[in-house]
């Protein structure tokens, strides 16, 4: 692919045509937590909604730290292997992926917040301050 291309690596432009529809119709827990994690709220981190990876539309990405973020729903109950196979080949990858369900963003969002600023290694007083607050 040429330098000039906009296409994310290893997506095709199916992947991203769906990634925005899905950018434009985030569940609440989606949209609470992104609420949360853009314009580098949590810890000056820089996260990305519904980013493109390969074949995959992971939630939230933090490029910084390699770091994805999946918000389960319901659903996810009924394709419990198909996660699992997921996690583990963006591990493969590199990434680090925490997953919460809809219940823990939308009932506890602080407590997600800081294990995701805990597993971004950011352990700055500072940092750790703004989410308790």
């Amino acid at each position: 692919m040429p330098k000039d291309s906009p296409r994310i690596r290893g997506t095709t432009q199916e992947i991203e045509q769906a990634a925005r529809r899905l950018r434009l119709h985030l569940t609440p827990a989606e949209a609470l937590l992104w609420s949360a994690l853009r314009k580098r709220q949590l810890a000056g981190l820089k996260f990305r909604c519904q980013h493109p990876m390969g074949r995959f539309i992971v939630d939230f990405y933090c490029p910084s730290c390699k770091l994805v973020i999946e918000v389960d729903g319901d659903v996810h109950t009924q394709q419990i292997l198909y996660d699992e196979a997921r996690t583990q080949q963006l591990q493969s990858f590199g990434y680090r992926v925490l997953r919460f369900t809809n219940e823990e963003v939308l009932n506890d969002l602080q407590t997600v917040l800081l294990h995701i600023a805990q597993t971004a290694e950011v352990t700055s007083p500072s940092t750790l301050s703004r989410i308790d607050s």
